[in-house]
């Protein structure tokens, strides 16, 4: 088994009681070999990087993610308590919810579909890829040796295709249905905080909105420059007979109040506004009712944001909570955009989409356990030293602050030092030594590609 610097076995050894003793010793081997290796995140790459490459039984280290007893459900429950006791102890929890492709071909893997692709289309250019879709929910914290807010995944589901549902004979749920899962398994684990949950504007829904509003969660989303918003209804009088209304007069879209030239614009100053430093932007902001026949009516407070220079086009956020600060909720929608960070982390540096599971329960297990690695390097790399996580600058490239490329850059090289190093053995003579490379540095050299 790898050894473990004394500072990472708290946040390891977490994860112990989700197994019993005999799975416990080979999930550690792959969790521990999950950081090490380089490339493809197979089980036959994790048994080379930690030096089992002539283990006989190595079967049972596929059994870990096909057959072994374990619910990946508690591990999300265990990470979320490790990352708020890190990150976020107090005040408000702020979560993103997002979905992603993961590119995978294969006739057994039952749960793909085709899907487009968000990576490689665009607004002119429709690209289909496939493969299985994901949807994960990520807490947004700022990390203090970081200097930035990162999105940390820890609770991660399969949403399987359609066609494949209609195959296996299940009902199929939607991409809101299990998103709206995954937000109340979060209440449920944390009834006295105060959850914030934002979204793009696929989950601007109404029925999605109304269910987390019940539920005491904050919902921030996109919100369109037309949708039907109206004051809210009138109070009931007592001899009043009849269904009670609903909504009260008819408001001007946010087009229309994005013209008015009596609207109230307040400036506001924003870090990190799609990728920029400091700017301006303004914002108007007031209450309403989002109403549609047929659905639940939702009051919201809306924000319109416009740039004073024109840099992009204007757009509105909506937030389910009336008496949220217009400013805060700008802030808070801003944190979402390091989730497609975190995406593009996991798939350049964690082996994302190069992992060859094709049971259905190993495909189930393989890609939540490698969204909720990135958030385990961090609390390792939490616990290190500053000096070892620093940013690795070059003469050409002066980075200001460490990213996650460097924190598992430092992660690996603790672990590594824990290990055993292998040298020829003592002379009589009084000759230097001849190191010898150990099998899983070489491996790991050779194939850094």
């Amino acid at each position: 088994m790898p050894h473990l610097p004394a500072r990472f076995a708290a946040v390891i050894l977490a994860f112990a009681p989700l197994f019993v003793h005999r799975s416990w010793r080979h999930a550690h081997v792959l969790l521990i070999g999950a950081i090490l290796a380089p490339g493809r995140r197979t089980v036959a790459s994790v048994l080379r990087i930690t030096g089992r490459s002539r283990e006989r039984h190595f079967v049972n280290y596929h059994r870990v993610l096909s057959r072994a007893a374990w619910c990946p459900r508690v591990g999300a429950h265990i990470l979320l308590g490790l990352l708020l006791d890190a990150f976020a102890p107090s005040g408000p929890v702020v979560m993103a919810l997002d979905d992603t492709i993961e590119r995978r071909w294969g006739r057994r893997i039952q749960a793909r579909g085709i899907y487009r692709d968000p990576v490689r289309s665009s607004d002119a250019h429709f690209v289909k890829t496939s493969g299985l879709r994901w949807i994960s929910l990520m807490l947004l914290a700022p990390i203090p040796w970081a200097g930035r807010v990162w999105a940390l995944p820890f609770l991660t589901a399969l949403v399987p295709s359609e066609r494949a549902c209609r195959e296996q004979g299940r009902r199929h749920r939607s991409l809101l249905d299990i998103g709206r899962q995954l937000a109340f398994q979060t209440r449920r684990w944390l009834p006295g905080r105060d959850l914030v949950l934002v979204g793009d504007r696929g989950f601007a829904a109404l029925a999605f909105l109304d269910a987390l509003r019940r539920t005491r969660i904050t919902t921030i989303t996109r919100l369109r420059l037309d949708a039907a918003l109206y004051e809210p209804a009138p109070p009931r009088l007592p001899s009043t007979i009849g269904r009670p209304r609903k909504k009260g007069a008819r408001l001007p879209t946010l087009s229309e109040v994005l013209k008015a030239e009596n609207t109230l614009w307040q400036p506001v100053q924003v870090i990190g506004w799609y990728g920029a430093g400091e700017r301006t932007i303004e914002i108007a902001s007031a209450t309403a009712v989002w109403r549609h026949s047929g659905l639940p009516v939702v009051p919201i407070r809306w924000v319109l944001i416009r740039d004073p220079e024109n840099r992009f086009a204007p757009q509105a956020l909506l937030c389910t909570d009336l008496d949220r600060d217009p400013t805060q909720i700008v802030g808070w929608f801003l944190r979402r955009w390091q989730v497609e960070v975190t995406f593009q982390e996991t798939r350049s540096h964690l082996g994302v989409e190069t992992q060859r599971q094709w049971s259905d329960r190993a495909v189930a297990r393989t890609t939540p356990c490698l969204l909720a690695l990135f958030s385990i390097v961090t609390l390792l790399a939490t616990r290190l030293p500053a000096r070892e996580r620093r940013a690795a600058t070059t003469a050409w490239y002066a980075k200001p602050q460490p990213t996650f490329s460097d924190a598992l850059a430092a992660v690996r090289r603790a672990i590594w030092r824990e290990q055993p190093l292998v040298t020829s053995p003592r002379r009589g003579d009084r000759a230097k030594r001849r190191h010898v490379l150990p099998a899983p540095w070489a491996h790991a050299l050779g194939h850094a590609a």
